[in-house]
């Protein structure tokens, strides 16, 4: 997975969301929604985190494929 697909598939997963928050989405309303939105917000994160990490190695001259997701608990555990 390169830079590009990982910014399509955000571009996916923010229109999911905003689909989820606007209530218009195929699955209904209520608990599963709900939880599919967390679910897409951290999958949000793992993307971002994974780009991160992806552009940090290309600047260090490190092979950005060897980049790789991280599990959610660690990715939400992140501090501003």
């Amino acid at each position: 997975m390169d830079n590009q697909d990982i910014l399509e598939r955000i571009k996916e997963l923010v229109a999911e969301e905003h689909s989820l928050r606007e209530g218009s989405a195929p699955a209904g309303t209520g608990a599963p929604n709900v939880l599919r939105l967390q679910q897409v917000e951290e999958q949000l994160d793992q993307c971002w985190d994974l780009l991160r990490q992806r552009r940090a190695k290309k600047d260090y001259g490190e092979n950005p494929d060897e980049a790789e997701v991280r599990p959610v608990s660690e990715v939400e555990g992140y501090q501003s």
